[in-house]
């Protein structure tokens, strides 16, 4: 989807809620502290900061929020997102899993590794829905699998959408990595922003 279609207000349809809050997990006090600072200068969307293990989230604690950043880093989603223009009250979530697993730079482990958190990441989105999913993983072999595996999760939970490998020095970063970028939307947001425009 192009950025000037992004912007349409039929395309956002179904996509707000009131306001805009956002939870970020994060389970390095350096980096949610870093974050709690962003929250406060207002450089990134409002919200609440949870400093710990995403396995300890249940869908229940996600209810008032409309933004969640899984795996939250440093905010840079978030940031990104308003960069963009994306208002705050968009209900999109992101989850950059742990790439380790997957990565060179990891033990090589894959699915095996204890850093591999896609189930817990899949039982939140099938049970709370959000509009927009967002996130990336190292394109790698291993990283491929990992895809296979989030497509087809999100597939049959009522998601469409896909990923493409790019080079993070051609969205602006000072390093050449390569990065499978993927985003969903559910067919629920899909359907009414479909009708909107007719």
């Amino acid at each position: 989807v192009s950025e000037r279609s992004w912007r349409k207000p039929a395309l956002w349809c179904g996509l707000f809620s009131m306001g805009g809050r956002a939870l970020y997990v994060e389970w390095e006090d350096y980096a949610a502290a870093w974050i709690r600072n962003l929250i406060q200068r207002g450089l990134v969307c409002p919200g609440d900061v949870y400093c710990g293990d995403m396995r300890d989230v249940h869908p229940r604690d996600l209810e008032r929020y409309n933004r969640v950043h899984l795996f939250a880093g440093i905010a840079v989603w978030s940031y990104g997102l308003r960069r963009a223009g994306v208002p705050d009250s968009a209900n999109i979530w992101t989850f950059s899993e742990p790439c380790q697993p997957f990565s060179a730079a990891g033990k090589g482990l894959g699915f095996a590794d204890e850093r591999y958190l896609r189930p817990y990441t899949h039982h939140l989105v099938s049970q709370c829905r959000p509009a927009i999913c967002l996130g990336e993983q190292v394109a790698s072999a291993d990283g491929l699998s990992w895809l296979d595996v989030v497509q087809s999760d999100m597939e049959n939970a009522g998601y469409a959408g896909g990923a493409l490998d790019s080079c993070s020095a051609g969205v602006g970063a000072p390093h050449i990595r390569q990065r499978l970028r993927f985003a969903y939307a559910s067919n629920e947001w899909l359907a009414d922003a479909q009708e909107q425009r007719h």
